[in-house]
């Protein structure tokens, strides 16, 4: 996607601008978790994670700034974030794949995000999420 800049030259925006930065990525994962914290239709990717949700919020945060084109929370704090392999540990097929991506897509339709960047969001986190399902 592009934005028009001083004297009409294109220039790239990260989906991380796009979103409206770390602000709104922190709204995008609080309203992610109180989700699938409230809803019974998230109880099965719920249950994978610990009882307080806590530091899940902020890995999934600092996680998706870097994801997004911004900051590299993550990656500063615990390396490379090697997904696959720390998801192993979790039973993942394709309903908690799909769970999580409903989730993720009434969380970013929850703040407010544009139709098109919605979109484009859901093709890539669908990319991701499959990649983690680890059984069939």
């Amino acid at each position: 996607m592009t934005d028009s800049t001083e004297g009409g030259t294109p220039s790239q925006s990260s989906a991380f601008e796009l979103v409206g930065g770390e602000a709104r990525v922190r709204e995008l994962v609080d309203r992610f978790y109180d989700l699938m914290d409230l809803e019974s239709e998230f109880a099965g990717i719920r249950a994978l994670h610990p009882p307080t949700l806590d530091g899940s919020r902020d890995k999934l945060f600092w996680f998706l700034c870097g994801w997004l084109g911004g900051p590299d929370h993550y990656i500063e704090r615990f390396g490379h974030p090697r997904l696959r392999a720390r998801h192993l540990p979790f039973a993942i097929g394709s309903s908690e794949r799909d769970q999580w991506l409903r989730c993720m897509a009434c969380a970013m339709e929850d703040v407010g995000l544009a139709q098109l960047l919605r979109e484009r969001l859901m093709k890539a986190f669908f990319d991701t999420a499959d990649w983690m399902v680890n059984r069939r």
